[in-house]
């Protein structure tokens, strides 16, 4: 017999004598589970039911407590944002990146696991603050932040006009486009708020520049104007498609220019105090006041529920419409002060 021969066998031996060993002990049998006593007894069905309650009050009761759509019209930016010599604009700006992204949960790209994902409103009210801010980020950079048109740009705020245009449904993966990580919507967001920062700090200390001429001012209102004027757009095209009931799509609309109204009314707030001696100089005070009314009061619509009903309906109400008639108030407002500007 072969040496590999007299290994086998006694490696057959050995097993046998362990299996006879084990089966002639008593407590080490292991009995099998009787799955079919267990699920004739309900015990399978009982434990898919506990697991389904639990899933729906992880989405529903996880969902509810994150939902948080805050459109106080009195936020200020906190002490440690406020910088003596720096722009107040640029501190709003800040607070409110510092508030949606790091004080609340960024939920435009929460992914499928996460309960926000059940939420459409607080979505797209955030995605319609931060594309205020991306699109005021332009007017810093290319106005406000530099002298004339022939000097160079700042590095922050080109920086912050970058990072702000970055997709808010970005999540730290997607599969469709990459298997490795890449970086997060609120991730960028936060680099922006960080060098808005550095920017007011610099400003402070006259190493940037925050030109605050009539002309500066009168094209950041053209600007802001052009951009709720595409919102208006973007509201009679869904007014002109009105739902009978239920419209699914209309409080997304409503939600993402209520966000964008609302950062607005905040930074046009911070705007009067930045350009205050040219206000004052034009007599603007009053106009001002008007227009940051209109824009206040389309911030503060809150229906219970978005309806997108005739806008000459009597059961179901247009909500689409009520906010399309101040927006368009507040745009005509802000083109009398250019108007007056202009002079």
């Amino acid at each position: 017999m072969g040496l590999r021969e007299r290994f086998s066998d006694f490696g057959d031996r050995m097993r046998h004598k362990w299996m006879y060993r084990r089966s002639s002990l008593p407590g080490l049998k292991t009995p099998k589970p009787d799955w079919q006593k267990m699920k004739t007894s309900g015990w399978l069905r009982k434990s898919l039911a506990i697991f389904a309650v639990l899933l729906v009050l992880y989405y529903i009761g996880g969902a509810f407590l994150i939902h948080d759509i805050e459109d106080d019209v009195d936020f200020r930016p906190p002490a440690e944002d406020m910088t003596d010599g720096g722009s107040k604009a640029v501190a709003m700006m800040a607070a409110l990146i510092q508030r949606e992204v790091n004080d609340k949960r960024w939920t435009a790209n929460d992914p499928f696991f996460i309960p926000s994902v059940l939420l459409d409103n607080m979505p797209n009210y955030q995605t319609g603050v931060m594309s205020a801010l991306a699109r005021f980020s332009f007017e810093l950079t290319d106005q406000l932040g530099r002298l004339r048109g022939s000097s160079q740009a700042d590095a922050d705020l080109s920086k912050v006009s970058g990072l702000l245009q970055y997709p808010a449904e970005t999540w730290i993966w997607d599969p469709a486009v990459s298997l490795w990580p890449r970086a997060s919507a609120e991730s960028q967001y936060r680099d922006a708020r960080r060098a808005l920062l550095s920017y007011n700090s610099r400003l402070a200390a006259g190493e940037a520049v925050f030109d605050r001429r009539s002309d500066n001012l009168l094209s950041t209102l053209d600007r802001i104007a052009s951009d709720i004027g595409s919102s208006s757009s973007a509201l009679d095209t869904a007014v002109d498609d009105p739902a009978l009931f239920i419209d699914f799509g209309a409080d997304d609309t409503f939600y993402n220019v209520k966000g964008q109204l609302y950062a607005y009314y905040l930074i046009l707030s911070a705007l009067r105090e930045d350009f205050a001696p040219v206000i004052e100089e034009r007599g603007l005070d009053q106009p001002w006041a008007e227009m940051l009314t209109s824009f206040r009061k389309a911030a503060l619509l809150d229906p219970l529920v978005v309806t997108n009903g005739a806008p000459d309906g009597v059961i179901v109400p247009n909500h689409l419409a009520a906010q399309g008639f101040y927006l368009l108030r507040a745009r005509t407002q802000l083109r009398e002060i250019t108007n007056i500007l202009l002079k």
